[in-house]
């Protein structure tokens, strides 16, 4: 591509998005995007605002169907030579705002045209952006039209069983999950748990030698999704504060809000819309035993036992050893320490024996960051700590996965 070229074609294209644009102003933006080369195209559509663009084009009663013509030659006729991310570009630029029917098929388009792990890498990267416009709200939301969603998940399901992932998408809570803040007494308020960052990114990278792709992390909470995405994207921008790489969250509704069951309810709901958008991937879940977790756990796992690797429980409620032993026999680990978490992973085959041992170096650096309000505080978690590491210098160096 001549840079140059194609750089003077961009100043042209925004020069006619700029103010007002005109019938003449959008024969000009179609007929330089339709002449432009492959990689002109995608630097032109990777270097303006997509949103702007589809509204700068307009239907009209008695003259040219400009928006339609450029649907049609970006979603169509020329979708196969844009990039994966100047496709998902163009796919949440469709998304945001209302999507009209026309727009759910064109999005319908973008996503049939692409198979096996092109696909797989076209919906991670909508999983991407960090905010409440992802694969799953474009779906089981944007798209309202229930004969193109059928469409689209009959084509995931098609493309996973031809082209399985091996990988684990991991879903995780919040509250009493990642950070105290509802029930569990031992941490000061809003304390991010010693480790639990590490064992979210040993469980994304998986069990083999070579890691496996990185941004598989699903927050999966009963907190309540508004109609503006504004508490979604509040908390997201909260746990990227605290340190977590970008990631995906399944919200709640006010209606689950109050009550155990309700809240495995939502949560199991969405989980099942989610497995279905990913049916390539298996699926590994991390809770607490506070809020309706070990119910949403056990669920996810009689209803795709398969896909379902484990679920992890950390217990904030001081459950007792056979109740726990009950669990354990159902792939449902109770713990209490992130390091001890690690061994029951290790054993379950979903993270290595080197993952273990960098939980166990992260979980102990935490720890000794952490101001608790009284030093028996400390001494308890500090021999809390301690017994899951000997559980996991205990481990043997190499294990056969199952």
């Amino acid at each position: 591509m001549d840079l140059s070229t194609a750089t003077t074609k961009l100043q042209a294209l925004r020069r006619d998005m700029t103010g007002h644009t005109d019938r003449d102003d959008e024969r000009r933006i179609l007929d330089l995007l339709e002449g432009a080369t492959s990689e002109e195209l995608n630097f032109l559509l990777s270097n303006v605002d997509l949103v702007r663009l589809l509204s700068d084009l307009d239907d009209r009663l008695v003259g040219p169907d400009h928006h339609t013509a450029l649907l049609d030659l970006l979603c169509k006729r020329r979708a196969a030579e844009l990039s994966l991310p100047v496709r998902a570009s163009l796919a949440t630029a469709l998304q945001k705002g209302a999507t009209r029917a026309q727009a759910e098929r064109r999005l319908r388009d973008l996503f049939l045209g692409l198979k096996g792990r092109e696909l797989t890498g076209f919906k991670n990267l909508l999983e991407a952006g960090g905010e409440y416009h992802d694969l799953h709200k474009l779906v089981f939301d944007d798209v309202d039209d229930v004969a193109v969603r059928a469409e689209l998940l009959a084509h995931f399901q098609r493309e996973a069983q031809a082209f399985p992932s091996g990988e684990n998408k991991v879903l995780s809570d919040i509250d009493d999950t990642f950070f105290a803040n509802w029930v569990d007494p031992r941490y000061p308020k809003k304390t991010v748990y010693p480790g639990v960052l590490a064992f979210y990114q040993e469980l994304d990278r998986g069990p083999g030698i070579i890691p496996g792709r990185a941004g598989d992390l699903v927050f999966v909470s009963a907190r309540p999704q508004d109609p503006l995405g504004l508490i979604e994207n509040a908390t997201l921008d909260s746990l990227s504060k605290r340190g977590v790489p970008l990631a995906v969250m399944l919200s709640g509704s006010f209606f689950y809000l109050l009550g155990n069951t309700r809240i495995a309810q939502k949560k199991f709901e969405n989980f099942e819309q989610y497995a279905r958008l990913f049916p390539e991937y298996g699926f590994v879940f991390v809770g607490d035993s506070g809020q309706g977790d070990v119910e949403f756990g056990a669920r996810m796992r009689a209803a795709l036992p398969q896909a379902v690797r484990a679920v992890f429980i950390h217990d904030v409620v001081a459950t007792p050893q056979p109740k726990r032993d009950e669990w354990r026999a159902k792939h449902v680990f109770f713990f209490d320490t992130y390091v001890g978490a690690a061994v029951d992973a290790f054993h379950a085959g979903v993270i290595s024996r080197d993952g273990v041992d960098r939980i166990a170096a992260a979980a102990t650096e935490s720890l000794a960051a952490i101001t608790f309000p009284a030093p028996a505080q400390r001494q308890a978690r500090e021999a809390e700590l301690a017994r899951a590491l000997a559980l996991a210098q205990a481990l043997p160096r190499a294990m056969k996965l199952p």
